[in-house]
């Protein structure tokens, strides 16, 4: 990672996100976190140098313009999003169903929009976090499924936008395996364990090796210095896979 690019982590202060800020830092990035929790973000940068904080709402769609604006980020990675509600179809409301729709899909058009708008500075590079849910499915998790499928296809548009307008942007989905190693997946796993009637145990060793946030630090922290990426990518404890 070259020390003189700026990155933007949006959805930094926990989870994945916090591990690809701290895998940014260490290798000497300026890193900018976003988050709307401030006491996890001040405490992310207390403990690792090299971070700036910014308190802020992902979905809000003025956030995106304005801190673009201010810090000019090279590199841009979107991992923000709703923790789905890990229930059977029926017992979902709409408004719980379709909570990812208006929070996950919404944060990726207002950065993704903002991003070709702005534009981030030339050789700029966006990566969105989807979920491995957009091609696997997600049956206890309400529409997730859908909207992890949704930011992995715009990502795409974008990145044909910027073809278009002859931009040399680059626009790359990310999709992680579930896993018992965020406050995210913990609850999927519980939920998924107990529809096979497993223990939690046993569902993990099912799954294998878990991906943990420090693996995919290391991971998009490789992929942002790829020359030529895919238009999206796989991402398990094993590390990224292109996706045809």
């Amino acid at each position: 990672m070259n020390a003189s690019r700026r990155t933007m982590v949006v959805g930094g202060s926990r989870g994945l996100g916090r591990g690809i800020a701290v895998a940014f830092a260490r290798a000497g990035a300026a890193v900018v976190a976003v988050a709307r929790t401030e006491s996890a973000l001040r405490e992310l940068a207390a403990e690792t140098s090299g971070i700036d904080i910014e308190v802020a709402d992902a979905a809000d769609p003025t956030v995106p313009g304005t801190l673009l604006d201010r810090h000019r980020p090279d590199t841009v990675i979107i991992v923000a999003g709703a923790a789905p509600l890990p229930r059977p179809l029926h017992h979902h409301t709409w408004e719980t169903f379709s909570a990812n729709w208006n929070t996950d899909v919404r944060i990726a058009f207002h950065w993704l929009r903002e991003a070709l708008l702005t534009p981030l500075p030339p050789g700029g590079r966006v990566i969105v976090v989807s979920s491995g849910a957009a091609v696997n499915g997600s049956p206890l998790s309400g529409g997730y499924a859908g909207a992890k499928a949704t930011q992995r296809f715009i990502t795409g548009y974008a990145q044909d936008e910027a073809r278009r307008a002859g931009s040399d942007l680059t626009f790359t989905a990310v999709l992680p395996q579930i896993t018992p190693a965020t406050s995210l997946g913990l609850p999927a796993v519980r939920a998924y364990a107990a529809r096979a009637g497993q223990s939690v145990q046993e569902y993990v060793d099912r799954l294998g090796e878990p991906l943990t946030p420090e693996i995919a630090g290391a991971a998009l922290l490789e992929l942002a210095s790829v020359d030529e990426p895919a238009a999206s990518y796989r991402l398990t404890a094993d590390g990224l896979t292109a996706l045809p």
